[in-house]
């Protein structure tokens, strides 16, 4: 090749678009909201960040469970508001109405938080029914509004076995259609039955320094978001349809 030659030939340059008006002709430009930083919160609340807490074992000494009550100490110490749901007496999905008095609880605490921890037993490769049955009975929208979006999430299981990330993997999944923002962090913790005193407290060891780390990140995530929620999630598709056609399409009796 010689000298001043092109590399790539075949390659066209790219257009220039620096005095396109639109971005396209099926845009509805008064929907196209350029986002600077104005649009963030220039004043941030004062109460404690209100985290809820889940867990997805009924068993009488579940260590998902005792994963979850070390996070709502570690919350507390770093100034959170921390909440449990006691899975017990929740039924299957579709076997009862929202009416159910567990079912209400469940929505009224999704409503309530701001952030959430989620800690789930591998079973077979997945997280529990019990884990599934609670974030099944909380819908995308209730009244339009939708109880879990923009809210922060941390994940963490436990294995009776070799460590795994099926079921954090599953529920990041979970977190993301649920419209959640999943911190990055997470914990996963092997061979739980070992990692446990008599009295239900977790030993000194790795995999509670990593609890440690993911709810200290939970708790700095919810403090940077929370005022900023509705204007993170926003979605352009969404605000050229009317609340009516938002309302009826994600409130399908039928699904």
């Amino acid at each position: 090749m010689s000298k001043g030659e092109s590399m790539s030939p075949n390659v066209s340059e790219s257009p220039d678009i620096s005095s396109a008006q639109s971005p396209s002709d099926n845009a509805v430009m008064e929907q196209m909201h350029k986002p600077i930083m104005a649009n963030f919160a220039s004043t941030f609340s004062d109460h404690k960040p209100r985290i809820l807490l889940l867990y997805g074992s009924l068993r009488e000494r579940s260590y998902s469970r005792l994963v979850i009550e070390e996070s709502a100490r570690l919350l507390e110490y770093f100034g959170a508001e921390a909440k449990i749901f006691d899975p017990r007496g929740l039924p299957q999905p579709d076997t009862e109405d929202e009416s159910h008095p567990k079912v209400k609880e469940l929505r009224e605490l999704m409503m309530w938080s701001e952030g959430q921890i989620w800690c789930s037993p591998e079973r077979h490769g997945s997280m529990t029914g019990i884990m599934k049955s609670m974030i099944d009975w909380v819908p995308l929208s209730l009244g339009g509004v939708r109880p879990t979006q923009g809210k922060t999430l941390a994940i963490m299981q436990v294995s009776g076995g070799s460590q795994s990330f099926n079921a954090v993997n599953q529920m990041r999944i979970l977190g993301r259609w649920m419209r959640m923002l999943t911190i990055p962090n997470q914990s996963s913790v092997a061979k739980a039955f070992l990692e446990f005193e008599d009295d239900g407290r977790m030993k000194p060891s790795p995999y509670y320094n990593r609890i440690v780390d993911v709810v200290e990140e939970l708790v700095k995530f919810t403090l940077l978001t929370r005022d900023n929620k509705d204007f993170l999630v926003g979605r352009y598709s969404e605000r050229v349809e009317s609340a009516e056609e938002v309302s009826k399409r994600v409130n399908q009796k039928s699904l």
